[in-house]
């Protein structure tokens, strides 16, 4: 789900056309018809297939039987190259490109945290682990690609310095996502868009749209559009706090269909690595809100007025501003002339296929 998966399809259709044979080994419990159907439409083009079976996003005793399933379909799929998405696939990609080495298979191993473990709190004794985790993992890895500059300065912080080659490789976009996506005739006055959990700060808009109405004397209306585990106590949240009547959740759709259901985006979200929907949200050019977490201020430039901090009056305050005047604070978005300069599938492709071939290089 979420960015990764938007992320993981890019460079699927990359690869592909530029002649590889891919496959994809993933979990089977996250996701539902939308992303289904997502996978459907490639079922065609992948060589190597689509593998899903069950993996838990936190560490637990399922691991030794989900880790043992991965590992007999990486086996006998013997691919040249690994490459792990998140701290769990990343766990799985070293792991496993390192036992086929074993069985003297030349195989590249590569990981992209994606934000993953370094979202946690190196004071924490969770985080203490995780990145002793990470350090240990550096022996079986031999290229780290990272989609933000925040990213990769979280992992030298973190973790330390890298031992092995790394590069910073940003999230790209297509040129049909240039074209810009106007408000329908219905419009909410905001919309959030994305997973259903509180590290991506669901709670935080509703309580802000409150804080809105509050500040403006208006009835304000929203648009949630997502799925999770956590989408039943969102409800109950607007409910409770007198909007259930103004706030519609409704479930994944394609980002730019949702795009037309909001005057303004908001992205409330208390962590991130370098998020998708707020480079297609602006390529679209759509205003929008957001927090200056992860790597959202390399898109928004680090002054952006903007930008927010992941609380509620903060959030509530700009999105007051957006409501009250809405062509002034359109104006303070980056221009799509510079997003399609920094950010292109076709460059994000090419730097990750120019890793692949290196590694290999190294690898033979």
């Amino acid at each position: 789900m979420g960015g990764i998966f938007r992320h993981v399809r890019d460079l699927t259709v990359a690869q592909v056309a530029a002649g590889h044979k891919v496959g994809i080994v993933c979990d089977s419990t996250t996701g539902g018809e939308f992303e289904e159907r997502l996978f459907d439409a490639m079922r065609g083009m992948l060589a190597l297939g689509i593998h899903r079976t069950p993996m838990q996003r936190h560490i637990g005793p399922g691991d030794i039987a989900a880790a043992w399933r991965t590992f007999r379909i990486i086996k006998e799929l013997q691919p040249n190259v690994i490459h792990g998405h998140g701290a769990k696939g990343g766990v799985y990609a070293r792991l496993f490109g390192s036992l086929l080495r074993v069985f003297r298979s030349r195989v590249a191993r590569l990981y992209s945290p994606h934000g993953g473990s370094l979202h946690y709190d190196e004071g924490t004794a969770t985080g203490k682990v995780f990145f002793l985790l990470e350090r240990k993992m550096g022996s079986f890895t031999d290229h780290l690609l990272f989609v933000s500059d925040y990213e990769q300065r979280a992992y030298r912080k973190k973790v330390g310095e890298p031992p092995i080659p790394n590069a910073l490789v940003y999230n790209g976009l297509h040129e049909q996502e240039f074209v810009p996506v106007p408000a329908n005739s219905e419009a909410a006055d905001f919309l959030y868009i994305g997973m259903m959990r509180d590290l991506k700060g669901p709670d935080l808009f509703i309580n802000a749209l409150a804080s809105v109405e509050r500040r403006t004397g208006r009835a304000v209306t929203a648009e949630m559009v997502g799925a999770g585990d956590d989408l039943p106590h969102y409800r109950k949240q607007a409910a409770a706090l007198g909007l259930g009547e103004r706030v519609r959740f409704r479930p994944p759709m394609p980002a730019r269909e949702a795009f037309a259901l909001g005057r303004t985006i908001v992205v409330p979200s208390r962590a991130e690595a370098m998020p998708y929907i707020v480079l297609e949200a602006l390529a679209a050019g759509k205003p929008m809100v957001a927090t200056a977490v992860g790597g959202i201020p390399e898109i928004f430039g680090g002054q952006s007025p903007a930008l927010v901090t992941p609380d509620v009056e903060d959030l509530g305050g700009k999105m007051a501003a957006a409501l009250l005047e809405p062509e002034a604070y359109a104006s303070l978005m980056p221009s799509r002339q510079e997003l399609r300069a920094r950010f292109g599938a076709a460059v994000m492709a090419a730097r990750i296929e120019e890793a692949y071939r290196k590694m290999l290089r190294v690898a033979a």
